[in-house]
């Protein structure tokens, strides 16, 4: 059938609408009419590197109806309305023990551009495009997925603005609930106060955290992070120490830590503001060959562990309908993160996130 994309024409050029090729859907996929798609810091990074060889369809945090089914998917039908997260196989032992985010084969079903039999699902003009990014490829107005992927979304809530459940808040509330499962009463350090961060805070505030510090340059975000629950904020530009600063709130030093930025120069004060057995954890894509935060003299003195997360330690089919149930509370209230955009103003809409003209980014099909 023929569709809208955005495709990434070449490394670093900003996205282009074609009309393209979809494929019908095989027995095992799931076709989905695309309602809203969320613009994750990870599609810009693949984007601009080439990481899926250009022409490619990125978009992964896409939600819309179903309107067609294969054979083998007993999961949804067509009507349903769902919302799109990461591929997992479903079957190998991380998968058995509810760690999809840590599949086996998650490179291969989430990163490659195509289906694992090497096939790829969007053509243009008989010409093969990246396609099956997360197994959605969801940057454009229809996509193929895979019941592994998809989430049913009850009618009450916002269906054009769930997406986002599927990747960013999910690995920031995840990682501080799941990942990290910070305690009740327990200190947190959050740097970086983007859609990531903010939904971090938000998942400590749930998880009954006394303190909640993040570190974000940008004052409109430090102030959302306080009505979100976060019980102090530090403006980098006026704490170039940054252990020091932490330690100022709360001397022992903090129980956790929760990077979100990926920038290395801020990883020797993360370390220095964890408290004794302190554990930080990373999410934040950091450039490649970054050696791991922490001297081994020092994580063996006070015990710190350094870890990596994926998708917040996510088990999409348990875990989205949880952050569903706290939206209801009101006590993840993602939707004042996020600004929409017509899906055809995509590249105005990134270029408006990166000035820090909004937090979250969601493209609405016309």
């Amino acid at each position: 059938m023929r569709i809208t994309a955005a495709v990434t024409a070449a490394p670093g050029q900003s996205f282009e609408l074609r009309t393209v090729e979809l494929d019908d859907p095989r027995a095992d996929e799931i076709l989905v009419r695309i309602v809203g798609v969320g613009v994750c810091h990870t599609d810009i990074v693949f984007a601009a590197a080439g990481m899926i060889p250009p022409p490619a369809v990125l978009g992964h945090e896409g939600s819309g109806i179903v309107e067609k089914v294969g054979s083998a998917v007993t999961k949804v039908a067509p009507g349903d309305r769902v919302a799109m997260t990461f591929r997992s196989c479903g079957h190998c032992s991380r998968c058995d023990r509810g760690d999809a985010a840590y599949c086996e084969t998650m490179p291969m079903l989430n990163y490659i551009g195509m289906r694992t039999d090497g096939s790829k699902a969007i053509h243009d003009h008989g010409a093969d495009v990246g396609s099956n990014f997360f197994g959605q490829s969801s940057f454009a107005t229809h996509a193929l997925t895979y019941e592994r992927n998809v989430v049913k979304v009850p009618d009450d809530l916002p269906l054009e603005l769930v997406g986002p459940l599927g990747c960013g808040i999910q690995t920031g509330a995840g990682g501080i609930m799941r990942s990290l499962a910070c305690e009740a009463g327990s200190a947190l350090l959050i740097t970086g106060g983007g859609p990531v961060g903010l939904s971090a805070v938000m998942g400590a505030r749930i998880q009954g955290c006394d303190i909640i510090i993040l570190v974000e340059p940008r004052a409109v975000r430090r102030d959302l992070a306080l009505e979100f629950g976060a019980t102090h904020v530090i403006d980098p530009a006026e704490a170039p120490d940054l252990a020091a600063a932490a330690r100022a709130i709360i001397p022992r030093g903090v129980d956790y830590a929760f990077d979100t930025t990926g920038v290395p120069s801020l990883y020797p004060g993360i370390m220095g503001a964890l408290a004794s057995k302190g554990v930080l954890g990373l999410v934040g894509i950091a450039p490649p060959g970054t050696p791991p935060p922490g001297d081994v003299t020092t994580l063996m003195t006070f015990g710190h562990s350094v870890r990596g997360i994926i998708e917040g330690d996510s088990d999409p089919d348990v875990f989205l309908p949880q952050l569903m149930d706290h939206w209801r509370a009101g006590d993840l209230p993602f939707d004042r993160m996020i600004k929409t955009f017509p899906f055809s103003q995509i590249n105005e809409a990134i270029a408006a996130q990166h000035r820090g003209e909004c937090i979250k980014v969601v493209l609405l099909m016309e």
